[in-house]
């Protein structure tokens, strides 16, 4: 490994050598190595869930490896703080700028390090901004210093980001997606920021999911892959459908059986779903016994569609039948009624209450069924919960134990059960299988199988390839908040995916 780094004669500014992190037993890094050179943009690459936030986290000191260094400047580093790393030369512009926006561009440069007069200690706000405006000055960009960050446009907030890390004399800069909501003509701007930061030695590593950007900025590559290192090397060795290959890298047949069901008529029709920001013209079928996979890269839209199906958005338009019955949209009672579910992402805020017991979460949106904490209806409660609780492989104490103190795998558990107490005919699972350790996995996925089996219909939202590749019938790819093409199971390839949600076409030939 590092071998490009050997050969150049140049040793890395940034070392990581055996780098792993664990949370609740789950490893989000195994061993991971990897290094960039002064004046160098490297690119980190990897699917959702690889591992790429987990580093830079623990390169910017929000989080501590449990084993392996971090060597920057040939000196071995411990990084307690982000205060810590900031000070040693490391920050990072995010694709969501965290800034003070009631707070000028210089305040919010100089944030808790204002300089200050000698004899007073009071902040020299004339000093102050004349440093920040020099700071724009070495980067060519137009900036007046003293609006309030608020009324900034988001690639000036990225360029405010920079300026910050060009003031505390950063050595290392990440960028992490930071072209996400830019403009062509803002990106052309920040391409040429970067090479400024690349001319004056400074170490770039940039994160993005956009082959076309990676080409353009990147000098050298480092794939990351379920936690683990995967290759590195020069980009100008490798192609565009090498790269993808190496992110995806994995069989998925063995891992998620599928279960053989023949799916029959249309049971819901989705056309020309919008939202005013989120996604446009979003249209599709789904039959009954089918299990329709929905993949994309983060801010593909995937989850707000969902969302929006379920009624909890506003302002979204489109036409939505269901066993060929309209229905409005925005009505969360009426989709429920109608035999919608919808299994969120986020089960811990939204899927379920923690503070409640198994049996009172599973029987929650039944209550009208089986009563609300009546005495002649505890056994019916039970009976429910008993049901799921079973059929889903639920690991408690009794059901009548907290959902707080469950892991977060049975915390998903609860969360299906509650919502297949319902009986939906339609059943939305929006990453039901994140952060869940593998058995529990194995539990949902039999679960599911035996659900389609008996003639639920599935819409499956995952970051995971082996998942829907593995589960799907058909697959729906989506990229910036448009449908970009639509699989069946047995013509897809990972490639073709991965490369549909990134936005790049690949030839036949390459694929």
């Amino acid at each position: 490994m590092h071998q490009l780094d050997q050969e150049s004669g140049t040793a890395p500014l940034l070392a990581l050598s055996g780098v792993s992190k664990r949370f609740a037993g789950i490893a989000a890094l195994n061993k991971v190595s990897l290094s960039v050179r002064g004046g160098e943009v490297m690119a980190l690459i990897g699917e959702n869930g690889a591992g790429k936030s987990t580093l830079v986290k623990i390169l910017t000191g929000i989080y501590q490896p449990d084993e392996g260094s971090i060597t920057l400047g040939g000196v071995k580093q411990g990084f307690g703080s982000a205060q810590d790393a900031m000070r040693a030369g490391i920050t990072a512009v995010h694709q969501e700028t965290v800034m003070f926006d009631e707070l000028t561009v210089a305040e919010n440069i100089y944030i808790g390090r204002q300089p200050c007069t000698g004899r007073t200690g009071r902040i020299d706000w004339a000093r102050m901004e004349t440093e920040a405006e020099q700071l724009f000055a070495r980067l060519d960009v137009a900036m007046p210093v003293r609006t309030r960050v608020k009324d900034l446009s988001v690639a000036q907030r990225h360029f405010v980001e920079i300026a910050r890390a060009l003031s505390q004399d950063a050595r290392v800069v990440i960028l992490d997606e930071p072209t996400a909501s830019l403009s062509q003509r803002e990106i052309q701007e920040l391409y040429r920021i970067i090479g400024q930061l690349r001319a004056a030695g400074t170490a770039v590593i940039f994160i993005s999911h956009k082959f076309d950007e990676i080409f353009t900025v990147a000098d050298r590559y480092t794939v990351l892959r379920d936690g683990q290192f995967v290759a590195d090397g020069a980009l100008a060795d490798i192609t565009e459908p090498e790269l993808v290959a190496l992110m995806v890298g994995r069989t998925v047949q063995q891992a998620y059986p599928k279960a053989d069901v023949t799916p029959g008529a249309v049971v819901m029709d989705v056309r020309g779903l919008s939202h005013p920001t989120e996604f446009e013209d979003v249209s599709f079928t789904l039959r009954r016994g089918e299990i329709l996979g929905f993949y994309g890269l983060v801010g593909a839209g995937r989850s707000e569609v969902m969302q929006a199906l379920f009624g909890l958005s506003a302002g979204v338009r489109g036409a939505v039948t269901l066993d060929g019955e309209a229905f409005a949209i925005g009505d969360t009672a009426e989709a429920i009624a109608r035999g919608l579910a919808y299994v969120p992402e986020d089960r811990q805020h939204q899927g379920a209450h923690l503070t409640l017991p198994i049996l009172h979460n599973i029987t929650l949106p039944i209550l009208s069924k089986v009563g609300f904490f009546l005495r002649g209806r505890r056994t019916q409660e039970n009976s429910v919960a008993r049901h799921y609780a079973e059929q889903l492989e639920l690991k408690a104490a009794h059901l009548t134990q907290h959902v707080s103190a469950l892991s977060g795998g049975n915390q998903q558990k609860v969360v299906l059960g509650k919502w297949l107490a319902t009986q939906p005919k339609v059943l939305i699972l929006d990453e039901p299988t994140k952060g869940i350790d593998i058995g529990s996995k194995a539990a949902v996925h039999r679960f599911v199988g035996g659900l389609v089996a008996q003639g639920l219909s599935v819409i499956l939202v995952s970051s995971e390839l082996p998942e829907v590749m593995g589960l799907a019938d058909r697959i729906v790819v989506m990229h910036q908040g448009r449908i970009e093409q639509i699989f069946d199971r047995d013509g897809a390839t990972p490639e073709q995916l991965v490369a549909a949600a990134s936005g790049c076409v690949l030839a036949p030939e390459e694929c």
